[in-house]
């Protein structure tokens, strides 16, 4: 069995023990895992340091259905590049929203002098599918028509996101090719959520994994309902049920040697190549699903930092 990374496990140590003597939410009970987990990213979010200068405007994109889609821009102070990334956050299809990942949208921008979208699309359950993945298409295409306006090229504007959110900005690149739509630069997946199937516990991943077989399920369940797992998931709901993977957006992906999603984002990234698709994949060693927002300042989780942000430069 791979050893977690020592950083990492002296990060995750005090969380560990803390979570001693509470039981585990029932599988499916998506009221409790928000509860705890949403406490849990809070706290995270407040780990990572943002550089100076970010200039941070609320704006808004109408959805399909004609609701408002809450929005943040991140300006870096030195704005080094006409591109733009549309960022849509983590959390399972039911956690997250602007606010827990406003601190790494800020270093993201910072670091890279690329802004940042960052979208609060509609979660799951309350809103199952298609409304999340439509919501970020919608935000795509509000960025697009309003490019001039920002000082953005239209051409440059990528999708990225983590967990979840890698899975709903591969989704918008599949919907936008299905639609004609505007195409994204490129994609870039972080640790993504693609495949409603993945609901098996490794036995590799016992007691070192930050997102469990039983919490998948529960997120897929929320987006899907009872569907979740059958087979007539839609592509744009989990990219990895898409049969055909030609025609979309260069993709950066990278996963954790402990990550829950490690075959299902190392499968997506060899059939995108198979496509066609340019795709540089990075697995981290030692590393669990989400181990930078638990350690920010190590190594491995600079090292990860630095990939995004070189990603972004590249647009």
């Amino acid at each position: 069995m791979v050893a977690l990374d020592a950083e990492i496990a002296a990060a995750l140590a005090p969380v560990r023990e803390a979570m001693k003597g509470v039981p585990p939410p029932a599988p499916g009970d998506w009221r409790a895992r928000r509860e705890l987990f949403g406490a849990a990213i809070t706290a995270q979010a407040a780990l990572w340091t943002a550089p100076d200068g970010v200039v941070v405007t609320p704006c808004a994109a109408p959805a399909e259905d004609g609701a408002a889609i809450p929005m943040r821009l991140y300006r870096p102070a030195e704005v080094r590049s006409p591109a733009l990334a549309v960022h849509l956050h983590g959390g399972g299809m039911f956690l997250g929203g602007l606010d827990t990942h406003d601190s790494r949208c800020r270093a993201y921008a910072g670091l890279s002098g690329v802004p940042l979208l960052s979208v609060g699309y509609r979660l799951a359950p309350e809103h199952p599918h298609p409304v999340p993945v439509r919501d970020c298409y919608a935000a795509l295409r509000w960025a697009v028509a309003n490019a001039p306006g920002l000082g953005v090229d239209p051409s440059r504007i990528a999708v990225m996101g983590d967990s979840a959110g890698g899975g709903l900005a591969a989704g918008v690149a599949l919907l936008a090719r299905d639609r004609g739509g505007p195409a994204p630069a490129a994609q870039i997946l972080i640790q993504p959520m693609l495949d409603d199937r993945t609901t098996v516990a490794h036995p590799d991943l016992d007691g070192v994994a930050t997102w469990t077989a039983a919490d998948n399920l529960t997120g897929w369940t929320c987006l899907l309902g009872r569907s979740a797992g059958g087979p007539d998931t839609p592509g744009h709901a989990a990219p990895a049920r898409a049969a055909d993977l030609r025609g979309l957006p260069p993709a950066y992906i990278e996963t954790g040697q402990l990550d829950l999603f490690r075959e299902e984002d190392i499968g997506y990234a060899d059939r995108l190549g198979r496509a066609g698709v340019p795709v540089e994949l990075v697995q981290y060693p030692g590393v669990p699903h989400a181990f930078d927002t638990f350690a920010p300042a190590a190594a491995v989780s600079r090292r990860a930092v630095a990939g995004r942000v070189l990603a972004l430069q590249g647009l």
